[in-house]
């Protein structure tokens, strides 16, 4: 797991030779054991490598490609980056873990490739060099954003995993085109400001995120699963796609059973278990990361693997217990933290400035101390993202299986959008429109209170084309869908937070082939009766049942929730808003300070819906006071 950054200039050349070292030390957090800059230019196809020392880069190179390295695997300096052929006219950077790499070496070998390192990112280059970009990339089993110049052909590839888990920013505007696994690089380059893009807010209220796109004008996540051929002569971009989740077989297997998607999840952990540092666990107390807790504990000695968890006070969101369960059941170290007050305060702004964008989800801060705890012990983290997408665990699958107008989920949601009856109705009543608005935090009514501008067909406009695009069951769309719009996002928090305290974490259930064997899987191992109850993700269910029983496996899911209204009724947060988030939300104008400061002053009397919008509004005040303005609110 490292960063990478560059640029490529385009009317006027980027003329300070600090440039590229600044971008470099915007994001050193993600890779602090090594760093390398290699200057190209591409009219005389000159390259120039600077590998000890970044402060010896000299010149205006059309070209800057830039590379913090976190060493995980061969950690001598044969891993470092940007890495170079022998020929010198393939430059190649990769963020990420490439887990089947070492599957191909032996038969690049025998095509006469050397090989100086131990590294994937080697294999990957030679890959490169033997089979071009797209069969290259179809190859790859993992997390990865790789960045690759070509001399031959005068190109630029931009490329992230199939599932979008690690980052990779494009901007784009008249004078250059940078790249970035973060976006606060883009702050060291000539002329540059951050300005917001109010086009994209609508969405973001309703969702709490904006699919590939950012808050940021002139500034993408590039598309998972998506080529970008940048053509150096003609200037512009051209993009294949590679992977395509819609078009995933999705034939129902009446013959895949339990043992196969058990050795699957089996197989995909031991391949992410490659590392050449300590690796450990993020130990929620849920199914899916106790699943991979047992199963990584398999393959290491007794007493070797560690784990990390976040605990609460308030035993109303805690799962202390059952991490304590899942601790003594396989005999391991448990580190648990407790999440407090103060440091959740305290840490909004840090926490912020990593995120880059407004702390969407509460519980972004736990995953910001888990990581910075976990710095203590372990350099490597297994967590169990991704398995509710994958094997259908959210309750908007159970939602639509049970297909009842008035059910609990139809009735509150109705009271709630009151007021706006034709949008939520018309959506509410058709299966595409229900997947569409299953990830909606926010609701229409509280969007329109909160943000007079509020759009609501602006807000849905390109997941409703998302949505009309998705084939297959009302189940498999939905996880499509999930995967598509919701996951990503996921992925970023857990990457921008663990990459914050230079920690990399994997995520065993997004590998390929388990991802594959689930869409096989008929609707009724995914959801199931089990004592009277409809259970989402019943086949994980029924794995965790055989290793940690039925009382443990069948409880109520709790997630990790944040106890909001004991944080946003202490003295602290009180103070917090009175001295600086009021006034600084009222001097913006873009929200209803005054609904915001009645919701506060009656907090004991607010919908938890209120609770959820209110946090949405501050966290957006600081991310934007943080990027914006320049400025630090805490």
């Amino acid at each position: 797991m490292c960063g990478l950054t560059g640029y490529i200039t385009l009317k006027k050349s980027i003329s300070s030779t600090n440039t590229i070292n600044e971008m470099l030390l915007m994001q050193k957090h993600r890779g602090p054991d090594d760093h390398g800059v290699v200057l190209i230019d591409d009219t005389n196809r000159m390259i120039k490598e600077y590998r000890s020392s970044i402060s010896e880069v000299s010149g205006s190179p059309s070209i800057a490609f830039g590379f913090n390295r976190l060493s995980i695997l061969d950690l001598s300096v044969n891993g470092h980056q940007p890495m170079i052929n022998s020929s010198e006219d393939v430059v190649l950077m990769m963020n990420g873990e490439v887990y089947n790499a070492f599957d191909f070496k032996d038969e690049l070998i025998a095509k006469g490739y050397t090989f100086k390192s131990t590294t994937d990112t080697e294999v990957v280059l030679n890959l490169y060099l033997e089979y071009g970009i797209k069969e290259t990339i179809e190859r790859l089993n993992g997390m990865f954003a790789i960045v690759i110049y070509d001399k031959r052909q005068r190109k630029v590839f931009l490329v992230r995993d199939r599932f979008g888990i690690k980052p990779l920013y494009l901007l784009r505007n008249e004078n250059y085109i940078a790249f970035s696994s973060e976006m606060k690089s883009f702050k060291c380059l000539p002329d540059f400001k951050f300005e917001l893009d109010k086009t994209n807010l609508d969405e973001f209220l309703l969702f709490r995120n904006c699919v590939n796109n950012t808050l940021f004008k002139d500034i993408i996540n590039i598309e998972q699963g998506v080529i970008y051929d940048y053509d150096l002569e003609k200037q512009e971009f051209s993009e294949v796609r590679y992977f395509d989740i819609n078009t995933i077989n999705t034939i129902e297997s009446s013959t895949l059973v339990n043992h196969e998607i058990e050795d699957a999840l089996k197989k995909a952990i031991k391949y992410q278990m490659i590392s050449d540092v300590k690796l450990g666990s993020q130990l929620s107390g849920g199914i899916d990361s106790s699943l991979v807790t047992h199963f990584a504990n398999k393959e290491l000695k007794d007493g070797n693997l560690e784990s990390i968890s976040i605990v609460f006070q308030n035993k109303n969101f805690s799962e202390e217990k059952y991490i304590d369960f899942v601790a003594q059941n396989e005999k391991i170290k448990v580190h648990k933290f407790p999440l407090e007050e103060a440091y959740y305060i305290d840490t909004l702004m840090r926490a912020t400035w990593h995120f880059e964008q407004p702390l969407n989800h509460p519980n972004t801060i736990g995953i910001y101390l888990l990581s910075e705890k976990a710095k203590k012990h372990v350099t490597v983290l297994l967590s169990g993202e991704g398995a509710d997408e994958t094997f259908a665990g959210y309750g908007s699958y159970l939602n639509l299986k049970k297909k009842s107008i008035f059910s609990k989920d139809f009735l509150k949601k109705l009271k709630s959008n009151i007021n706006n009856l034709n949008n939520f109705l018309s959506y509410y009543f058709s299966e595409s429109g229900k997947i569409l608005m299953s990830a909606a935090f926010g609701n229409i009514a509280l969007s329109k209170k909160v943000y007079k501008n509020f759009n609501f067909e602006r807000a849905i406009n390109q997941r409703k084309n998302i949505v009309n695009k998705i084939k297959g069951s009302s189940i498999n769309r939905q996880r499509k869908f999930d995967f598509l719009t919701y996951l990503p996002d996921l992925l970023m928090r857990q990457d921008k937070m663990s990459m914050a305290h230079s920690i990399e974490n994997r995520v065993p259930f997004l590998d390929n082939n388990l991802v594959q064997k689930a869409f096989l899987l008929p609707e009724n191992e995914l959801l199931k009766i089990h004592n009277g109850k409809l259970e989402g993700k019943y086949i994980l269910k029924n794995i965790s049942k055989g290793i940690f029983g039925e009382q443990f496996t069948f409880r109520n899911k709790q997630g990790f929730g944040i106890p909001l209204k004991e944080f946003f009724s202490s003295d602290k947060f009180i103070s917090l808003w009175e001295d600086k988030l009021f006034p600084s939300i009222k001097e913006r104008d873009l929200f209803d300070a005054e609904l915001l400061n009645g919701w506060l002053k009656n907090i004991n009397n607010v919908p938890y819906k209120n609770l959820e919008m209110f946090w949405i509004a501050i966290s957006f005040e600081i991310w934007a006071s943080l990027y914006l303005d320049d400025k630090k609110l805490i």
